[in-house]
C-alpha cells in the first residue's frame, strides 16, 4: 500500500487523540536545512521552524555528528543518578549567555512548560509569596499550571474548567491594538490595588517579544519600568525566552537588547537544535532556593540533548548566526514594506532580528480569514507559514538561521504571489 498524506492522516484521526492539533496536512519524510520533503516526495521552503526550534536548521552537520559521538557513548543516567560532564557545561554555557552581571546558576528540564513552571517553583521558594502575575495574550505552555500563566483561553484550557489560582493578568503593551506602557503599568498597579498586594506578588513573567501571542516586542522603556516596579517591591522578574531564546531576534536572549536583566530566564527550543532540552538561568542565590530534589526530572539534560546544545552554540559563533538574525529579518521586513505597499490589509510589518510577524486587518478589524487563506495558498505552492496572535490574524516567520539567501527569495517570492491571490487589491 502506498504511503500518502491523505493515508496517514485517515490513521492520524483513528490512532492520535483529537486534541493534538495539525496545522498542516502533511506528513514528513525527511528533511535538510530549510527544505522539508513529505511522504509523496513534495519539497517545502520551511518558513516555520517547528515553531522557532530550528534556528541552526534543520539536521545541522555538526549537531547530528555531536549527537551521533555521544549515542557511540551512553543515552541516559538520568543527571540526578549518575552525572555527566555536558550537563554541566550546559549550565556553565548558559550562566555566561544569560545577561546579567551577577553570579548564575542554571538547572535543565525538558520542554518549556517545564521551564516556565519550574521558574515560578524558585521565585516562590525564594519570595516566600504565591502569586504571579502575567500578561493578556501571553503563551508560557500548556502544563496546568502553566496554562494558569497562558493568556488565551481557547484553545489551550478550553473545557477544562478553571485553572490554578494565584496568577493575576495585566495588560500587555501594544500600541496596535491601543495599549501604552503607561496602561500596562496602570495594570499592575490595579492588580495591587485591587487583587493582592505587592508582597503577596513572587513572580511577574512576561515574554520579551510575545510568541503566540502575535509578536509583539516589549519596548527597552517599559521592561526598565518593570524591573525598577520589581526591585522597589521585592519581585522576582521572570523572563521567558523558550521562542525568542538561542539568537532568533538577534542577539541571544531578546533581553540582552531590553537595558536590564530577569532574576530568572527560562529557555528551551532551539537551544538543542531539535532535540528536547529547556532550563532555566537566574541570580545563583535565587535558584539555590529550592533544596536538592526539588528541581529536575527523569529526562532533564538529556546527555544527547547537552551535546546537541552545546553544539548549536559552538554553530552560532562559527557562522556568526546573531549577525545573520538580524540581515535575514533587514531581508524580510524590507521585501515585506514593499508587499505592505501594495495591499492595505498588511496593517503592520515587525520583529526584533528575525522573528518577523505580518499582521492582517481589514477595514481596521483583524482579518483571520485572510490569514488562513494565506496558509493554505503557500502549502499549495510550497511554503510552510505559521499564524499567531489573539485574533488569529498574524502570520510569522522562523525560518532556519542557516537558510541560504536564495531560499529566503524564493520563500518571500511565494508568499508575494499569496497575497497577490487572496488579499485584494
Amino acid at each position: 500500500m502506498t504511503i500518502t498524506n491523505d493515508s496517514l492522516m485517515a490513521r492520524r484521526q483513528a490512532a492520535v487523540a483529537g486534541g493534538v492539533g495539525q496545522i498542516h496536512p502533511i506528513f514528513t519524510a525527511r528533511a535538510e536545512n530549510a527544505t522539508v520533503w513529505d511522504v509523496e516526495g513534495r519539497e517545502f521552503i520551511d518558513f516555520a521552524g517547528g515553531i522557532a526550534v530550528l534556528n541552526t536548521g534543520h539536521l545541522h552537520p555538526k549537531v547530528k555528528a555531536a549527537v551521533a559521538a555521544q549515542l557511540d557513548n551512553f543515552s541516559h543516567t538520568c543527571f540526578m543518578v549518575l552525572g555527566y560532564e555536558s550537563y554541566i557545561q550546559v549550565c556553565e554555557k548558559l550562566n555566561q549567555l544569560v545577561p546579567g552581571d551577577f553570579a548564575k546558576k542554571t538547572a535543565l528540564f525538558t520542554s518549556g512548560s517545564e521551564a516556565v513552571e519550574n521558574a515560578v517553583k524558585v521565585a516562590r521558594a525564594y519570595t516566600k509569596r504565591a502569586g504571579v502575575i502575567a500578561f493578556t495574550s501571553g503563551y508560557h505552555g500548556r502544563t496546568i499550571a502553566a496554562l494558569a500563566l497562558t493568556g488565551k483561553v481557547a484553545p489551550y484550557s478550553k473545557g477544562m474548567g478553571l485553572m490554578s489560582a494565584n496568577v493575576f493578568r495585566a495588560e500587555f503593551p501594544c500600541e496596535l491594538h491601543g495599549v501604552s506602557d503607561d496602561d500596562a503599568i496602570a495594570s499592575i498597579e490595579r492588580i495591587f490595588k485591587n487583587d493582592a498586594e505587592p508582597s503577596d506578588i513572587a513572580a511577574i513573567i512576561l515574554e520579551p517579544v510575545q510568541g503566540e501571542g502575535g509578536f509583539y516586542a516589549a519596548s527597552p522603556a517599559f521592561m526598565q519600568r518593570l524591573r525598577a516596579l520589581c526591585d522597589r517591591e521585592g519581585i522576582m522578574l521572570i523572563a521567558d525566552e523558550v521562542q525568542t531564546g538561542a539568537g532568533r531576534t538577534g542577539t541571544f536572549f531578546a533581553m540582552e537588547q531590553m537595558g536590564v536583566s530577569a532574576d530568572i530566564t527560562t529557555f528551551a527550543k532551539s537551544i538543542a537544535g531539535g532535540f528536547p532540552l529547556s532550563g532555566i538561568t537566574g541570580r545563583a542565590q535565587v535558584m539555590d532556593a529550592v533544596g536538592p530534589g526539588g528541581l529536575g526530572g527523569t529526562y532533564g539534560g538529556s546527555p544527547l540533548a547537552c551535546a546537541a546544545a552545546l553544539a548549536v552554540i559552538e554553530v552560532f559563533e562559527e557562522e556568526k548566526l546573531l549577525e545573520r538574525a538580524n540581515a535575514i529579518g533587514e531581508r524580510i521586513k524590507s521585501a515585506l514594506n514593499v508587499m505592505q505597499v501594495e495591499h492595505t490589509q498588511i496593517a503592520d510589518v515587525r520583529g526584533l532580528g528575525a522573528m518577523i510577524a505580518i499582521e492582517l486587518m481589514e477595514d481596521g478589524k483583524p482579518a483571520p480569514h485572510y490569514c488562513a487563506q494565506v496558509l493554505s495558498d503557500a502549502r499549495d505552492r510550497g511554503l510552510i507559514l505559521l499564524s499567531c496572535g489573539t485574533y488569529g490574524n498574524v502570520l510569522r516567520i522562523l525560518v532556519p538561521l542557516t537558510a541560504p539567501e536564495a531560499q529566503i527569495d524564493a520563500g518571500l517570492g511565494i508568499l508575494k504571489n499569496c497575497f497577490d491571490a487572496v488579499l485584494k487589491s
